[in-house]
């Protein structure tokens, strides 16, 4: 089921190279990837927020855009949960080899119990497993094992023009480089399951004698984090393979791909840490900024409730928290997403409907701060802390706008080429502010060198 649902994704071209961003440079991926997983939630790496596709969960309507994108959808989701027990039994079994010699039999005897249930009924509850581990234990694997998400890669490596050779230990091809996962609860277990397309390139090179790595399969390399003294370690991926990066290897080691010569798709399951890469999180972000907006009953006017420096440095930073980590994040990825589903439109529309605001809550400031009544101190208080998040604001507004531009942006399909959005003119009467803050910035500073 897992390897028809990749087959079905990529036949219905849900697969995209992802534009990332290194050392101030915009590059393609090699890899092509979608990310699915709980609705609502994103994974950011370099510097790119991905947006889950969204896997069938009870209480959501998900619409997908054909019956064969939500089988596919509902296998991967079968995989997470297989992996989720698996990645827990392998814990159990770290943690009873690593104190095998200092617990006493009863502790041991508990253990095994809970690891018993987990293969026999192929999941646990709270309830099931208080009896056999401690609270502590129990919440802790829970948190490191509990795959929000999982990131699907895709590769044919006889389709690629270049690929990067391994340069610290001779292992060849790289599909992708030395690198630890981002944006990872801490110590949390990543479980990766692997789909190489084996055929006539793989047979013509088992006839070859070969010496090290064989260049037709796919490995997986491990070395020591920082360290090419050390050397480094590969292992083969065959077909339905699944590996496990537990505890904190992640973190004290680095892993790359091999390439070999057939196709290969990978599903890398993840406790994302979702703190702040959530719907659920970002608009509870919107109300506490919207708080400080209200409107007059009679003639509908709207004004600010406070302008303590705190209240307004808060409410702007969280302006530049929608429009940069959500809407352009979402918009630069182009319309990718619609070849899966719709789900994303009705919140993103929310957010720009609450980022709006927000622009409004921004022109009131600007009107506040320009009256002469204020108290000098605190008038200069604000307007020092403002023109530091409206510089922030400008800097990022062309950072993105010249991304959008970019070569490598240039380069991708029409479908994903990057929207710089929201983007308006000055004509545009609907917005209380431009676009280009240039001249608001210039303003604020003479307003402060005037005031001081």
């Amino acid at each position: 089921m897992v390897q028809e649902g990749f087959l079905t994704l990529q036949k219905h071209n849900c697969f995209f190279q992802d534009l990332v961003r290194i050392k101030g440079k915009d590059f393609v991926t090699p890899v092509s990837r979608i990310l699915i997983g709980n609705p609502g939630c994103t994974y950011k790496y370099l510097n790119t927020r991905l947006f889950t596709v969204p896997w069938p969960t009870e209480g959501y309507d998900i619409k997908y855009c054909s019956p064969q994108i939500h089988d596919a959808c509902k296998a991967l989701i079968r995989l997470n949960d297989y992996l989720h027990i698996e990645a827990v039994k392998a814990l159990q079994g770290q943690n009873l080899f690593e104190t095998k010699e200092i617990k006493d039999t009863t502790v041991i005897d508990r253990e095994q119990n809970f690891a018993t249930s987990l293969t026999e009924k192929g999941s646990v509850s709270k309830d099931q497993s208080s009896s056999c581990v401690p609270e502590d234990d129990y919440i802790s694997l829970k948190n490191r094992t509990s795959y929000n998400l999982t990131l699907l890669n895709y590769m044919d490596p006889l389709q690629m023009l270049y690929l990067k050779q391994e340069p610290y230990f001779g292992m060849g091809n790289m599909a992708v480089s030395w690198h630890h996962d981002e944006n990872l609860v801490e110590r949390s277990t990543v479980a990766v399951y692997s789909y190489s397309c084996e055929g006539s390139a793989m047979e013509e090179s088992n006839e070859q004698k070969l010496k090290g790595r064989d260049p037709a399969v796919w490995h997986v390399g491990l070395k020591v984090a920082w360290d090419i003294e050390t050397p480094g370690l590969v292992i083969p991926l065959h077909q339905g393979d699944f590996y496990l990066m537990l505890d904190d290897l992640n973190m004290t080691h680095q892993h790359c791909v091999l390439a070999g010569f057939s196709p290969r798709f990978s599903s890398t399951h993840r406790v994302a840490d979702c703190s702040r890469g959530t719907l659920e999180y970002i608009f509870g972000q919107c109300e506490l900024a919207l708080q400080n907006l209200q409107t007059d009953s009679d003639s509908m006017a709207l004004s600010l409730k406070s302008l303590e420096t705190a209240v307004v440095k808060q409410v702007e930073e969280i302006h530049n928290e929608v429009e940069f980590e959500w809407l352009r994040q979402f918009w630069f990825q182009g319309k990718r997403y619609l070849k899966c589903s719709d789900w994303w439109l009705k919140p993103m529309a929310k957010l720009e409907e609450f980022w709006r605001k927000m622009e409004i809550m921004t022109s009131l400031v600007l009107s506040e701060v320009g009256k002469e009544e204020q108290i000098e101190e605190q008038r200069n208080e604000t307007i020092s802390c403002f023109l530091l998040v409206l510089t922030e604001r400008q800097r990022l507004r062309k950072e993105w706008t010249a991304r959008c531009q970019s070569e490598a942006a240039e380069s991708l399909p029409e479908d994903q080429k990057p929207e710089c959005h929201p983007f308006w003119t000055d004509d545009e009467c609907n917005m209380p502010l431009p676009y280009d803050l240039e001249e608001v910035i210039a303003n604020l500073q003479n307003l402060v060198q005037w005031v001081e």
